[in-house]
């Protein structure tokens, strides 16, 4: 392990045969307004929630902290990305990848994890309306906000420690914008069997969740439809929809990428994937939030409104 560098191999953009001298910083330039709108975009929801009072219930609540946990989502390899668009040396030390693959994916199924405790929060909301306060208390969703994080950092520990005790040895390039475990372990000089329990593993895991939110949803849909009045239809069907646009998106794409098992993708579909999870899908997740919301527009824009008031008393 000591002394090994993986490197990286974007393929859509070594393809353009991209360095600083032949156009990498084409691609470098909106990559990183993505970022910037990224980090930006989910603050604003997330403060947005937190200094507004009329906000402050379990379905607002678990929208901030799944806005909290894209920032660091997307921290944890777009910054990467950026500095291998600009550098001719694209590489990363092997604690760097191990790091990169632990945060990356243990703030996706913390992610994950909220995603689904929001559609359980929707279903009880709108099919069990007079037990809602009392089921949904301000405790069980601090406890649920806590163990989504929680379980999202613990369950990948082990995982990770086992791919930090292979050796790894031969060519040491990923094939990936991003250390990821497929990629990395095909570098292990070693039996790479485990793969295929891996792919099992993580199949489970997105097959159970997109399960209980495809569950949660069909009853839901179930239930807004016998709504007599057509206001009453679309005021639910509107409190839901951002969240099954934002599931969509995210589900999506990683069941394309984590739900193929021994199939194989040409390279630069892999890429547009990954992107797709990585890089799009945390970038619209604030449009959904406040474009589809009138309560977190009309937050939105007190906030914004706070920070010109603040800014002229400071000037």
């Amino acid at each position: 392990m000591q002394g090994l560098s993986c490197v990286f191999l974007p393929m859509t953009i070594k393809a353009a045969e991209i360095t600083f001298e032949d156009g990498s910083f084409l691609f470098f330039i909106p990559l990183f307004i993505i970022y910037i709108f990224i980090v930006i975009g989910n603050l604003i929801v997330f403060f947005a929630v937190r200094m507004n009072t009329h906000l402050h219930n379990p379905m607002y609540n678990f929208i901030s902290i799944f806005s909290f946990l894209e920032v660091w989502y997307t921290t944890a390899t777009i910054p990467k990305m950026l500095s291998n668009l600009i550098s001719k040396k694209r590489t990363i030390s092997v604690i760097g990848c191990l790091l990169q693959m632990y945060f990356f994916h243990s703030l996706g199924n913390s992610e994950g994890i909220l995603l689904t405790t929001m559609a359980v929060d929707r279903y009880v909301a709108i099919c069990n309306p007079l037990r809602y306060p009392t089921i949904m208390t301000p405790q069980l969703c601090a406890q649920l906000s806590a163990g989504s994080c929680i379980f999202g950092f613990l369950v990948l520990l082990p995982e990770i420690a086992w791919i930090s005790t292979l050796p790894f040895c031969g060519p040491n390039q990923i094939h990936q914008i991003f250390c990821d475990f497929e990629p990395v372990l095909r570098l292990a000089c070693t039996d790479t069997s485990m793969i295929l329990i891996e792919d099992v593993i993580h199949a489970i895991a997105i097959i159970f969740s997109v399960l209980i939110i495809a569950i949660s949803y069909i009853r839901i849909i179930t239930v807004i439809l016998r709504i007599p009045s057509v206001e009453g239809r679309q005021k639910a069907f509107s409190t839901c929809a951002s969240h099954l646009g934002v599931f969509l998106m995210f589900y999506g794409s990683v069941s394309l990428m984590y739900l193929r098992f021994s199939a194989t993708f040409p390279l630069i579909l892999d890429t547009v994937i990954a992107l797709v999870f990585a890089v799009l899908a945390p970038f619209f997740n604030p449009i959904i939030y406040s474009l589809r919301n009138k309560d977190m527009r009309i937050a939105i824009k007190k906030l914004l409104c706070l920070q010109k008031v603040f800014n002229a008393f400071a000037s």
